[in-house]
């Protein structure tokens, strides 16, 4: 059963009322469209390498022909008679090598971009979808959790902390410290040394401070609705995020998608 409104919780995790969750929170959850959006968001963040088209073909080798009971690779011309040049050969160049001109981009179409962030914004309503996303939320909790435009205020990171232990999330905060790890392999060495899990997503209609107070919280995210996409929403292209919406990020987003608009 699609829930059609949600309570509203104040940043002392207490209901005081309910709101109206707006149509795109009835499309139907498609997370093949979700992956084929995210995939395509990462794909423009992929750098474009390749292969100095000289390489392995500075060279003088020339192969000598038949009959002298040696390979007809090209060899280096002095004392050494290495093999060079040839593909397969030690030293030698690479048969086909990676080119920047290669297109890495992937496109989607516009309105199956469209849908997708449709899809990943119903999947936050899924209490279902969310805890096997893997989020470690409490029988208590509601989703989707809507609380007060106040929380978009908050300037102190004690004070957003204090918000997420009264509206029941900090159990989440905790399995993301507890996730944190060296990364496997040379990426320690390129400034990706520590890996971790994904935390709750705070949506707001606008930033008035909460972004500053909240991006010390391991696993936190805020972002406001005008940048939502299917990648914040379905890290990894996986749906279900936990979701913290405030009120006037739930308006604003009826404003957006609301009447009038099919998924």
């Amino acid at each position: 059963m699609v829930k059609r409104t949600a309570k509203v919780f104040n940043l002392q995790g207490k209901a005081i009322g309910k709101i109206k969750l707006p149509p795109v929170f009835q499309t139907p959850i498609r997370p093949d469209i979700i992956k084929r959006a995210v995939l395509a968001i990462q794909s423009k963040r992929f750098q474009p390498q390749g292969r100095n088209p000289r390489a392995g073909k500075r060279t003088t080798a020339e192969s000598r022909g038949v009959g002298l009971g040696i390979a007809r690779v090209p060899r280096l011309k002095g004392p050494s008679q290495r093999a060079a040049f040839a593909p397969g050969t030690v030293g030698g160049r690479q048969a086909h090598p990676p080119k920047s001109e290669k297109k890495t981009v992937k496109e989607i179409p516009r309105k199956e971009k469209r849908l997708a962030l449709f899809s990943a914004i119903a999947a936050t309503a899924s209490k279902k979808i969310v805890a096997a996303r893997g989020h470690s939320i409490e029988d208590t909790l509601q989703i989707p959790l809507v609380v007060t435009k106040e929380l978009e205020r908050l300037k102190r990171t004690k004070d957003v902390e204090e918000t997420l232990i009264h509206l029941g999330v900090l159990s989440d905060i905790y399995r993301v410290k507890e996730s944190r790890k060296i990364r496997a392999g040379k990426g320690k060495l390129r400034g990706r040394k520590m890996k971790q899990a994904v935390g709750p997503l705070i949506v707001v209609a606008e930033n008035k401070g909460i972004s500053k107070a909240a991006r010390n919280i391991p696993g936190v995210d805020v972002v406001t609705v005008n940048n939502l996409n299917a990648e914040v929403l379905a890290p990894g292209t996986h749906p279900g995020r936990l979701t913290i919406w405030t009120t006037s990020a739930i308006q604003k987003l009826n404003e957006i998608y609301g009447v009038g608009e099919e998924a």
